[in-house]
């Protein structure tokens, strides 16, 4: 539990479908925008700028997966104060008044660029905190939230692995309608990470990259985003567990600047479920799937 200004609500939910019909777990992993009271407290930025970091309704995109066969595990703590796309004790020193423990990564590229598991920065590269963090208070929201939460999703993989004998882990995200897959490249609607084909099988991904194609959408793929920790974790195709990154142009769905979903977020929502049902169609077509009840 965290406990925002308007009380106590669940660090993150999963939403189980009626019945698992499809060999997916869906993730949403940095669209909470439930801020402990505490956290807004201790931040030293104005009104909304503390939500820069967030992946904006991503979790409400993907709302038609459980209605489609599989779970839907969404954080709703912010990513500004807890980052489960990071490995658990990816933590930067300059951020806690004691010394770190000898067990911590404090030499990764996502910490110096002060985005580890407890994050320094927001986007734009605006500090988050007044003063220095405990150690205790990184160790607390780790345990209490971050361990909760990889739990859930491994729990699920085993249990689509198990019924289905595949298991398709979609890590959901989204990014800024600025980004660019190369330098004075194309502005991509979509990019789907697979750690540079190491996370998935490559037929999965020339699936999910078909479909979105066909729905009139300009997909890239890993660059520049080609899976976090949850894809590399997760992604384990020489066992029939894969992991597939998806991050979504905002622009498509969001005003930036106000932090609202314009008119076009129906249109997407209806799309992503229709991608959602016709990847699972082809999957159970070319992978000849166990039907669920079995």
């Amino acid at each position: 539990m965290i406990t925002t200004a308007g009380g106590a609500v669940p660090a993150f939910e999963v939403v189980e479908p009626a019945e698992p019909t499809i060999p997916f777990v869906f993730c949403s992993p940095h669209s909470g925008r439930d801020y402990p009271a505490d956290f807004l407290a201790a931040t030293r930025l104005p009104g909304d700028s503390i939500r820069r970091s967030e992946d904006l309704f991503v979790d409400q995109l993907f709302e038609c997966v459980p209605r489609l066969g599989a779970p839907l595990i969404r954080a709703r703590f912010p990513r500004a104060f807890l980052d489960v796309n990071r490995e658990p004790y990816e933590l930067d020193p300059q951020m806690f008044s004691e010394p770190l423990p000898d067990y911590v990564n404090v030499g990764s590229v996502r910490v110096t660029g002060g985005l580890g598991t407890i994050p320094r920065i927001v986007a734009e590269n605006e500090e988050i905190y007044r003063k220095r963090l405990s150690l205790a208070e990184a160790i607390g929201r780790i345990e209490a939230i971050y361990k909760p939460f990889h739990a859930a999703v491994e729990e699920r993989l085993r249990r689509t692995k198990e019924r289905f004998g595949m298991a398709i882990l979609v890590d959901c995200h989204s990014m800024p309608s600025s980004v660019r897959a190369l330098p004075g490249g194309r502005r991509p609607d979509m990019v789907l990470g697979d750690r540079y084909g190491t996370s998935a099988g490559a037929r999965l991904v020339a699936i999910a990259t078909g479909r979105l194609t066909r729905l009139g959408y300009d997909v890239a793929r890993n660059k520049p985003y080609a899976g976090g920790y949850i894809t590399e974790r997760y992604g384990r195709p020489a066992i029939g567990q894969h992991a597939i990154q998806i991050e979504i142009n905002r622009g498509l769905y969001a005003d930036e600047r106000i932090y609202r979903p314009h008119a076009g977020f129906e249109v997407l929502a209806e799309r992503l479920a229709a991608f959602v049902a016709g990847f699972a169609e082809d999957v159970d077509a070319d992978y000849g799937l166990p039907a669920a009840a079995e």
